[in-house]
C-alpha cells in the first residue's frame, strides 16, 4: 500500500486531544500539556554508546551529547515547570555514573528551575543517584496516566513510551522510515528521543496490538507533525 499525501501537515507543533486534555505533539519528538505546563519526552537511552562499548562494541561516544542537546532544544521552545520523563532514560543501572563532565552539565542545565519527573523504565528501574529530581513508578495527572510501559488492557488517558514507534512509507515515489506518535485518541505512544534508541514499526503486532481499531501515526518531520492512517503505513520487509 502507497501512501501519496499525509492527511495532516502543521506546524512546529500538532495540537491532539487525549481524554479531554489539550496536547501539543511537538516537531521533534516530545509532547507538551499547555494547561499543566508539562513537557514528557520518552527513551532518551543516555549512555548507550558507552554501555555497547563496554561489552566490545564500538560506537561513536556522542549520543548522549546529541539527544541531551535536542532535549535542551525542546525545553527551551516550551519553558515547562515540570519535565517529565518516561522511562529508560539511561540505557542501564550505572548509566548516569558514566556521564561525563560536558554532559553532566548539559543534564543541569536542562533541569535548573522546573520540576523534573524520572519514570522509572525497563533499563532504567531504580533512580539513578546524584542527578536531583524525583522518581516515580507512574505519574497521574488530571485525566492523564503517565508510565513507562503501554498497559496490556484497553485504557483511556494513557500516555506511554517503551516501544519506540516508527512509521514506514512510500511518499511521492521516495521511501521514509520515521519516528511517530502512534495513537486512537484514547492513548498514545511516544516516540523515543535517544540518538541511538531506534524504532519498531507501527503494523508490527507489539503497537498496533495496543489499538482496538484505526489508529493514526504522527511523523516527526523536522518542522512538522505529519498524521498518517496506520494502514496506509507499511510493514517492515
Amino acid at each position: 500500500m502507497v501512501a501519496q499525501t499525509a492527511d495532516e501537515a502543521v506546524g512546529a507543533g500538532d495540537e491532539f486531544a487525549l481524554a479531554g486534555a489539550r496536547l501539543v505533539l511537538d516537531c521533534a519528538g516530545a509532547l507538551y500539556w499547555p494547561a499543566e505546563r508539562m513537557l514528557i519526552a520518552a527513551d532518551l537511552h543516555l549512555e548507550k554508546g558507552s554501555s555497547f562499548a563496554a561489552r566490545g562494541v564500538p560506537l561513536p561516544p556522542y549520543d548522549t551529547r546529541a539527544t541531551l542537546a535536542l532535549l535542551s532544544e525542546i525545553v527551551g521552545r516550551w519553558n515547562p515547570r515540570r519535565l517529565v520523563l518516561l522511562g529508560d532514560s539511561f540505557h542501564d543501572r550505572r548509566g548516569a555514573e558514566r556521564l561525563g563532565p560536558l554532559e553532566r552539565g548539559q543534564l543541569a542545565d536542562l533541569m535548573r528551575g522546573r520540576e523534573v519527573v524520572w519514570v522509572a523504565g525497563n533499563h532504567d528501574p531504580d533512580p539513578m543517584p546524584g542527578l536531583g529530581g524525583t522518581p516515580a513508578e507512574e505519574l497521574r495527572v488530571g485525566p492523564l496516566v503517565l508510565r513507562h510501559e503501554p498497559s496490556a488492557h484497553p485504557v483511556t488517558g494513557e500516555i506511554a513510551g517503551h516501544l519506540h514507534p516508527v512509521a514506514r512509507l512510500v511518499v511521492r515515489g521516495r521511501a521514509l522510515r520515521r519516528r511517530c506518535f502512534a495513537s486512537d485518541g484514547a492513548r498514545l505512544v511516544m516516540p523515543a528521543l535517544g540518538a541511538y534508541a531506534g524504532g519498531l514499526n507501527i503494523r508490527d503486532a507489539a503497537v498496533a496490538g495496543l489499538f482496538a481499531g484505526d489508529f493514526a501515526a504522527h511523523l516527526v518531520g523536522g518542522a512538522r507533525i505529519y498524521r498518517f492512517a496506520h494502514h496506509a503505513c507499511l510493514p517492515d520487509r
